[in-house]
This record gives C-alpha cells, structure tokens and sequence, in this order.
C-alpha cells in the first residue's frame, strides 16, 4: 500500500461518524425552531399587550369624552386637562386637578390620519416601554393642540406604519378632553438622529410626527422619518 493511500486512511479514520453528525444537525435544527417559536411567541404577546392596552384606553378616553359632552353641547370645545391613564370612571375632579401639566405616561388623546388609516391613542413619554404601547409625546414639547411645535414620536412598524404613504395636505387630527384639533402636512424629510432642531419650538402652531427610517429595514434604523404639519385655524 503507498503512502497516500495510508495517509488517506488515516484522513477517514478520524471522520466523524455520519450518525454522530446527522444526530447533531437534527439538534440544531430543533433549537433554532424552538428560538424561532419563541421569538415569535414574544412579537405576537407585545402586539396583543398593544391592542388590549389601546382598546382599553379608548374605551377610557370616549367614556371622558362622553361625560364632558353634556355640559359643552357639541364637545367641539372641551377644557379640562390631560386624562391619566389611571383614570377611573366618574373621577373627573381628579383630572382636573392636574392643571396642564402631563406626567409621565398620561393619557393625552388621539391622534388620527384618516387616508393611511392611523389612529392610536397618545401618552407622555417616549420611553420604550410607552411606545410599545402607543405613540409618545416628547416632554418639553407643548401638549397636543397646544401653541408651539408639538412632537409626537411612533415605531415605524406599528403605530406609525403607515406614515411612509403619507403626503403633502394630508389632515391630521389631534383629539383631547380639551378640544379636537386639526393639522395640515407640509412636508416629509429624513434626518439623522443628532439633528434635534426638528424638535425646537416654534412661534407657528405646528405638528411634528417622528419615527424610525428606513421602514423596511430589519433592526435598528440609522434615520429618522419626519412629518411636519401645520394647525388650521378654526
């Protein structure tokens, strides 16, 4: 026998055995399905989390709505302050014992965009766990309807989904217990994170709507998307 056939031999000897490897295969198949089932299991709890928490917080919030109505006739015009996510039915005084200010997680109202089909529920804060369940107005911005620049941020592959059809002159309504208030679109752009002017206030009433770019990508998004808008005046 030569001596590459004995070094061939020797090469096969040392293979691992064909039973050892598909058994080994068989396993990674196994658990990379099993991390698959439970990465899926915990997109479909968080989003079913976010449907029963906006449900639930709209039920809320029409409740408010509904029991402030009588005493303004129509409800166009509506002026107490933010409604807290722990408000119970009939606790109006304690609404209106908040004044203006917004704490962290409040319930501030709707916002509406009736051509994409977005409506969701607002609440302060921009913090993870608040966008995960609804869109998240900045602190240090001015309250929903109020004068300044008015920004409100969403994940792009939920509630703000839809912002990458939205266009020029597209109406945006902002619903609170202090009034219903309507919004034009100006314009779209991206920027990078650091460019936070898009945040500064402004002597104009307007709206500013910001999530993730680009929307289709998997991971976390490089840019921001965003929607300024102007308020109509009534």
């Amino acid at each position: 026998m030569t001596e590459i056939s004995l070094i061939i031999l020797g090469i096969n000897s040392r293979r691992v055995p064909p039973a050892r490897t598909s058994s080994f295969l068989r396993w990674c198949r196994t658990l990379f399905f099993i991390i698959g089932i439970l990465a899926l299991g915990y997109v479909g709890l968080a989003l079913l989390d976010a449907r029963v928490y906006q449900d639930d917080q709209n039920r809320r919030f029409e409740d408010a709505l509904k029991r402030l109505r009588p005493a303004t006739g129509n409800g166009e015009h509506l002026h107490p302050p933010p409604l807290p996510l722990d408000l119970a039915e009939g606790d109006a005084a304690r609404a209106n014992s908040l004044g203006d200010a917004a704490r962290e997680g409040d319930l501030l109202g709707r916002i509406e965009i009736s051509r994409i089909g977005l409506a969701a529920m607002m609440v302060e804060g921009i913090d993870e766990g608040t966008l995960q369940r609804a869109v998240g107005h900045f602190p240090g911005t001015p309250l929903p309807g109020g004068r300044g620049n008015v920004a409100l941020a969403g994940h792009r592959d939920t509630f703000f989904r839809g912002l990458r059809k939205i266009r020029v002159n597209d109406e945006i309504t902002l619903t609170t217990l202090n009034g219903s208030y309507l919004y034009c679109v100006d314009s779209t752009k991206v920027v990078d994170p650091e460019e936070t002017e898009v945040l500064d206030n402004d002597d104009d009433d307007i709206l500013t709507l910001v999530t993730c770019y680009p929307f289709d990508l998997v991971g976390s998004a490089p840019r921001r998307f965003i929607v300024r808008a102007h308020k109509v005046l009534e």
